[in-house]
């Protein structure tokens, strides 16, 4: 079976105008109630798509040029396919946008999975190999784009539920797969971690146990900038936590104290970039961070 076949369905695939949210703006764009209310579209395109309730809706519809494409990035990188247009788009230009440069190296891929609830994923490239972190869909423009910039010499798997299509990855790259041993049942990653130390990967990348969410959840830190915190770490715009540094408590699958304990393992690292697989992303100078994640320490502390 063509490991492609999916992707031209998924793209025919969108979301249904009689199943449409009756809260969307009317218009051209619009989604439905298919959502799992994964926030990726109101990240990419924050300008049209909005919180209500548990789902994401259409408060406004797109008005220039780059609200279009950013709407139309959105619709590609949505994992169940619950945003559609009632006009016809080229959707080439939104699909070849993805890999999506974050900063410098630092993409975001886009193609999010159902498998991982639309979690992000992300690739670095650099001359000493690229390595994405955590799994998104494994769609033809997506792998070519990556073989573009080098392919994938290794993918971190920062925990057990955001692997998605790390096997298809690994069978056409060849890629290293590394996840921590206590969150590996059931894959066959290439490297495990061990303990809950700081493990040098090479001179740039340092993996930091941090469980909580899962047992075997761990965060990537690149260059002394980037950290990469899967479902341990996100920046919150939320009301009630504007601002700040969370995590999550109603997912901590296996330990709340666990997880708040963890977190202060991160104090000890200097970064500027907060990019999780759920939740915000954001760039702060680094003593800021700094400050935001002994707040949120002490916040997770209370609750």
């Amino acid at each position: 079976m063509d490991p492609f076949a999916s992707f031209a369905a998924r793209i025919v695939l969108m979301a249904t105008p009689n199943r449409a949210y009756l809260e969307n703006t009317p218009g051209d764009f619009f989604v439905d109630d298919t959502c799992i209310d994964c926030d990726l579209c109101r990240q990419i395109a924050p300008s049209v798509f909005r919180e209500d309730s548990d789902h994401s809706i259409v408060y406004q519809q797109p008005v220039t040029e780059t609200d279009v494409r950013k709407s139309l990035m959105a619709l590609i990188a949505c994992p169940t396919g619950s945003i559609g247009t009632r006009e016809k788009h080229d959707l080439k230009p939104a699909i070849d946008a993805f890999p999506d440069r974050v900063d410098e190296n630092v993409y975001f891929c886009g193609f999010a999975s159902p498998n991982s609830y639309g979690a992000a994923s992300y690739l670095i490239v650099r001359v000493g190999g690229n390595v994405l972190i955590d799994s998104p869909r494994f769609t033809r423009n997506l792998v070519r784009r990556i073989e573009e910039l080098g392919g994938i010499r290794t993918m971190f798997l920062t925990h057990r539920d955001d692997v998605a299509d790390h096997e298809k990855f690994h069978a056409h790259f060849g890629c290293r797969r590394i996840i921590h041993r206590a969150d590996a049942r059931g894959i066959e990653a290439e490297e495990l971690l061990s303990g809950d130390g700081p493990i040098e990967l090479d001179p740039e990348l340092l993996a930091v146990p941090v469980p909580g969410h899962t047992r075997g959840s761990a965060v990537l830190f690149y260059r002394n900038k980037y950290l990469f915190t899967g479902d341990h770490l996100a920046w919150s715009e939320r009301r009630g936590r504007p601002g700040r540094l969370v995590a999550f408590r109603d997912v901590a699958w296996y330990s709340w104290p666990d997880q708040t304990k963890s977190m202060e393992r991160l104090l000890d690292l200097r970064f500027e970039w907060v990019l999780p697989g759920h939740g915000r992303r954001a760039h702060q100078p680094a003593e800021v961070m700094h400050q935001k994640l002994l707040d949120c320490i002490e916040w997770m502390k209370t609750i």
